[in-house]
């Protein structure tokens, strides 16, 4: 609940003598209004509760009829452990929806149950009248608190618990309700109990014969063992001081302790000590907001509605907040861009300028500068890319030095993927086309353009070497021939890019020609000739 930022809260102090209506504003408490128990009053606190519209709301019950149980449940984890929980607690107070099982650590001997504290406000029509009235108004009610367990707060902030401190601890404080005395138990709440502050005469009460009473309790219920000596710490304003020393005096089983309310409104950061101890509560509830002691259900939604409203609101400024960083980062970087462009423009003209100044004095050029740096282009690209035989026949090379019984009888290199390699009117080097060469009309020479993609312009073109070889084999063996042959292709199809086909092989193994030899291994070998066809891509 912290987490949202508002401006002002209402903090309502409920008793069974009514309401107090105060109001948190700037980390400071101010007292508005008092509403009696009844139809009356709940009537004003409508009226009052109606300007305040969407003002969120917290409830502080301080009631007699508070009651809570301490018991030893087993140890279960997970949805059956909380499942079992909640049946304990229907169990124990079927009459309210205003209750709470706290566990609060496990025990040292046995099968360590879990010992867990319940607690519930057993009267609930105390509590309803006024938070009908609030859901009448839709006013958002976030959370329903109670005195004795916010006491744990007070302990905390008045820094009463503590191994050098008091382990068993009993916070007597004076509040608009009556006499509330808390019983701690290293800082846990185990106990607490609501006396009239005041008898039937209208005099104060003796505190120390109620703290008597509640020791004799704790240890009749067995919160306190016998002979285990007892601090009990009484927060009061400074002038009750004497008084109360004077009653409360160090007994063999019970030690006092005095904490001016001044001292403990400092230690909570308050401007102003109060007179009773409502304010401190009040004043921890407002700056701390806590999860709500006891659940509401149904009565809680208005508030989970402001929560979602506030959040929307939240969301919509940080997405406002980025989109207008977003565009003031926009605009500087468009100030910069064009900052730059000009800046840019300007060097170009000077540049133009100190060109047109430094070409006005040389003499006309044949070519226009356009076309003059489209051939430097072009040169540039043929310098890369210009087909060249000279890396195949490279790869040939390193492939014939594996083979010696092979001899290069011919080779014809062109460029293209080989279409045209069967025109024997192809020139090498050049497409197989006759049109671009020969005599014209007039038997002049006519000669067309290379096309430039034959040229590598703009990527590199295929190129075709067409091997002529033969096989001197040492011996004659027809084996050795086709072999030398095949390994001779593998060699040259393992290089990357590189594809080879046989065009003609060593020997004619069609099954319509005729095969014919000697079996003499002495007669001496013949060479046999094939054709391989090299196309390497890019």
């Amino acid at each position: 609940m912290r987490g949202l930022i508002v401006s002002q809260l209402h903090l309502f102090y409920l008793s069974s003598e009514g309401l107090d209506a105060w109001l948190w504003s700037g980390g400071a408490l101010s007292h508005r209004a008092s509403f009696a128990p009844g139809r009356a009053g709940v009537d004003a606190f409508i009226d009052y509760l109606e300007p305040y519209g969407a003002t969120p709301a917290y409830v502080l019950a301080d009631l007699v009829e508070e009651d809570f149980q301490r018991l030893l449940l087993p140890h279960v984890g997970g949805k059956a452990g909380r499942n079992l929980l909640a049946r304990r607690l229907q169990q124990q107070y079927r009459e309210t929806p205003y209750r709470r099982a706290t566990i609060q650590g496990r025990a040292d001997e046995g099968r360590r149950d879990d010992v867990v504290l319940l607690s519930a406000l057993t009267n609930p029509a105390l509590l309803q009248p006024w938070t009908e009235a609030m859901e009448l108004l839709k006013a958002p009610l976030g959370g329903l608190y109670s005195a004795s367990m916010l006491g744990t707060a007070l302990v905390r902030t008045l820094d009463l618990r503590g191994e050098d401190k008091f382990g068993h601890l009993l916070l007597v404080t004076r509040q608009s309700a009556g006499l509330r005395q808390s019983y701690f138990l290293d800082g846990q709440l185990k106990f607490s109990r609501l006396t009239p502050s005041v008898d039937r005469d209208g005099d104060a009460v003796n505190v120390a014969v109620e703290v008597a009473r509640t020791q004799q309790f704790l240890t009749s219920s067995r919160l306190l063992e016998r002979g285990v000596p007892l601090d009990a710490v009484l927060l009061a304003p400074e002038a009750d001081l004497a008084a109360l020393a004077q009653q409360c005096k160090d007994g063999p089983e019970t030690s006092y302790h005095f904490i001016p309310m001044t001292e403990a409104a400092k230690q909570a950061g308050m401007d102003a000590a109060p007179a009773l101890a409502d304010g401190l509560l009040l004043h921890l509830l407002g700056d701390a907001r806590p999860a709500s002691h006891y659940p509401l259900g149904a009565e809680g939604r208005y508030y989970r509605f402001w929560r979602a409203r506030v959040s929307l609101y939240a969301s919509s400024l940080v997405l406002a907040a980025s989109a207008l960083a977003w565009m003031s980062v926009n605009l500087w970087g468009y100030a910069q861009a064009s900052s730059a462009a000009a800046q840019l423009a300007q060097e170009t003209s000077r540049y133009d300028a100190q060109y047109r100044a430094a070409m006005a004095p040389m003499p006309p050029t044949l070519a226009p500068t356009a076309d003059m740096k489209a051939a430097v282009t072009v040169d540039r690209l043929l310098a890369a890319q210009a087909p060249r035989p000279l890396e195949m026949l490279s790869v040939l090379s390193m492939a014939l030095d594996r083979a010696p019984q092979i001899q290069i009888v011919s080779l014809d290199w062109r460029v293209g993927d080989g279409a045209g390699a069967a025109n024997a009117n192809a020139v090498p080097g050049l497409p197989a086309d006759p049109a671009m060469f020969g005599p014209g009309a007039d038997g002049a020479p006519v000669t067309t353009p290379i096309p430039s993609r034959l040229l590598g312009i703009p990527q590199r073109a295929a190129q075709t070497l067409r091997v002529e070889a033969e096989v001197r084999p040492a011996h004659n063996g027809y084996r050795d021939v086709v072999n030398s042959m095949n390994q001779l292709a593998q060699d040259l199809a393992r290089m990357p890019g590189l594809s080879v086909a046989i065009e003609r092989p060593a020997l004619d193994m069609r099954p319509e020609v005729k095969l014919s030899g000697k079996a003499d291994m002495n007669e001496p070998a013949k060479p046999h000739q094939f054709v391989l066809n090299l196309v390497q891509r890019p």
